[in-house]
């Protein structure tokens, strides 16, 4: 096995700094020319046998400080740092991180703890924009954040979108909502099949062709059908939409537009007035209104928290979908509730428990630090792979109103609604509640009171 040559530059310039020595009365000590140190200090050269010799017999060097442990630390960390978003388009080679971390380690962490302060200063300002409700932020969103604000300035309702996918299905002659998407695609001369594939929807525009997988659910097949009919028949409608939006990015675009897809697919599986009275009629039972529209208990949820067309406008609701890490993978507000952006949700949410009681819907009577009260319903849902080697997708989803609502869902049936409502947050660093069991961390802008001898349920108390 090959040698590992030892690039120790740095550290040599350490040791003569520190000895107060020049390069040249440095050379003479460890025996070398004065071109061949300076060489070795800058890593031009590694160190010889002789000079590491040299090192321990004049000077007492611990030899194992010669390593080169840390170099690669360095070098590992400047990768991890250099890995944000802020440096896509300037991220320097492998060789160049590894020049750093030998021939200028101090500034090498210097970097380190100036992204470390940028990361640190970026999440305090970001936080604090969102508790003061600034829309202002100094940094470009992300395109998945560029959109996601769109939907919400939006109120989650773009009419014209609902309006079309409605006529759709309103203008199918007696047809249901599957039927009329496949008559559709036929019209233009896409013909389609379900296939045993574990892609939900696969088009080939030149073959004209849409798969649909068989093994998913019966209201994904649905779902998937329309959408592609949506991408497919609103173009121009979409196209217009997006140009109104003004995105910053080609990439945010792209995704809007699947979301414009996304949107008409459930408002054409669920359409506006039908679903409205329906909902109305069942007093929101998600699980009724799911058989009678043929979709899911997400996608009724989901539809739910939409419900805000002018002059016909449904119980203002919330939706959100959080994965078994506490990660919120989808948010709907309609209420004045609105999802951090940053950080988890509230752990005291009842839809972090929904997972440990599978199948059941959970109820919360819940109040925010700003004092409003809630209503908030809460269930597991699962997506199978469709064979026994595919992985199942396990979420939660949370939908709630504000209390005064409460009387229209059947799930508040039995309940006190002027009983007692449990304190939640948004999130950690923007909830004042100075006496939360569950908070993870102190909340921004708040002092801190250590006190060495007493310990309470969390290490400090907040003044």
């Amino acid at each position: 096995m090959a040698t590992q040559k030892l690039y120790v530059g740095a550290k040599l310039r350490e040791v003569r700094g520190r000895l107060g020595l020049t390069q040249k009365s440095f050379a003479e000590k460890l025996r070398v020319s004065l071109p061949y140190l300076n060489q070795m200090e800058n890593n031009h050269r590694p160190v010889s046998a002789a000079v590491v010799l040299a090192l321990a017999q004049e000077f007492g060097l611990d030899v194992t400080e010669l390593t080169a442990g840390e170099s690669e630390r360095l070098v590992s960390d400047m990768r991890e740092a250099l890995a944000d978003p802020v440096f896509a388009k300037a991220a320097p080679p492998m060789a160049d991180l590894r020049l750093a971390a030998s021939n200028a380690p101090a500034l090498a962490r210097a970097f380190l703890d100036l992204h470390r302060a940028y990361r640190q200063t970026h999440e305090r300002l970001a936080s604090l924009d969102e508790a003061l409700g600034r829309e202002d932020a100094a940094l470009r969103p992300s395109p998945w954040e560029e959109v996601r604000d769109f939907f919400h300035y939006c109120d989650n309702y773009l009419d014209a979108v609902d309006r079309a996918a409605e006529h759709f299905v309103t203008t199918a002659d007696g047809k249901d909502t599957r039927t009329k998407a496949a008559s559709a695609l036929h019209k233009r001369g896409i013909s389609l099949e379900f296939s045993d594939s574990s892609a939900l929807r696969s088009y080939d525009p030149v073959a004209r062709r849409l798969a649909i997988s068989s093994r998913a659910p019966e209201a994904t097949q649905r779902f998937q059908l329309l959408l592609q009919v949506a991408l497919l028949t609103q173009n121009d409608l979409f196209d217009a939409t997006l140009d109104l939006a003004r995105f910053a990015t080609p990439e945010a675009r792209d995704i809007a537009k699947i979301g414009l897809a996304n949107y008409f697919a459930g408002a054409a599986l669920l359409p506006y007035r039908s679903f409205l009275d329906a909902a109305g009629e069942t007093r929101h039972d998600l699980e009724r209104l799911a058989d009678m529209f043929g979709a899911s208990i997400e996608q009724v949820a989901h539809r739910l928290s939409t419900l805000q067309r002018p002059g016909a406008k449904g119980i203002p609701f919330f939706f959100v979908r959080v994965d078994q890490a506490g990660t919120i993978t989808k948010r709907h507000s309609a209420t004045r509730l609105q999802f951090a952006r940053f950080g988890g949700a509230c752990p005291l949410w009842n839809v972090h428990r929904a997972f440990e009681t599978p199948g059941r819907f959970l109820r919360q009577l819940a109040e925010t630090p700003d004092g409003v009260r809630y209503f908030c319903l809460a269930r597991d849902v699962s997506k199978p792979g469709g064979s026994f080697h595919a992985p199942i997708r396990r979420y939660a989803i949370g939908l709630g109103c504000e209390v005064q609502h409460a009387a229209a869902l059947v799930y508040a049936d039995g309940l006190d609604l002027k009983g007692r409502f449990e304190p939640i947050g948004i999130s950690c660093r923007i909830c004042e509640r100075a006496d939360c069991h569950q908070r993870s961390v102190p909340p921004l802008e708040r002092r801190l009171h250590i006190d060495h001898d007493r310990r309470g349920v969390l290490p400090y108390s907040v003044a």
